[in-house]
């Protein structure tokens, strides 16, 4: 089995984008905020709109795509955050190192970008994510949101950050 590569969309690359997000959202749509039908319908403008607002990373193997994360600026007070957002792997590719590639390429990206941290927000009742994000180093803060999906209690989101340098905490920088 080859190895799992993850690189960076461009604008130009809008179309590999759409076709993976719209994968995505017609296996997962319980994961996302955004529905399949509302995101089809976008035109491609809005497509490349959405390539220059927030770096996009896919992780493929021999070309072909095993997931996708967002990265943009954080929508708190902090310039020096940027968000990781839109964690995706397809059901196939679950287990495989996946989901730890594109995280770590995030936190290169986000590092390389000039950003001290790397947030992202996790169902507060997803073990699973939560132990995920921790593995990772991500920390659990203070700042709660109502869950953004669809849940059916209510749950809210925890936002756990990730320091990326400067401090004893950080993740090193070959990480």
């Amino acid at each position: 089995m080859s190895d799992i590569t993850v690189r960076p969309l461009g604008e130009e690359d809008w179309q590999q984008y759409r076709d993976t997000r719209l994968t995505a959202l017609r296996e997962s749509p319980e994961a996302f905020v955004a529905a399949v039908d509302e995101e089809e319908a976008f035109d491609e403008d809005l497509w490349r709109l959405r390539m220059k607002r927030s770096a996009r990373l896919l992780a493929e193997r021999e070309e072909s795509p095993l997931g996708i994360v967002s990265v943009g600026r954080s929508s708190n007070d902090n310039p020096k955050t940027s968000e990781l957002f839109g964690l995706w792997v397809s059901p196939e590719a679950r287990g495989s190192g996946v989901a730890s590639a594109l995280v770590r390429a995030a936190a290169k990206l986000a590092r390389e970008q000039g950003q001290t941290q790397l947030a992202y927000w996790v169902g507060s009742d997803n073990g699973r994510a939560v132990a995920f994000a921790s593995g990772f180093g991500f920390r659990p803060t203070a700042d709660r949101r109502p869950m953004r999906v669809k849940s059916e209690d209510d749950e809210d989101e925890v936002a756990m950050v990730l320091a990326l340098g400067g401090d004893r905490g950080s993740v090193p920088s070959d990480f």
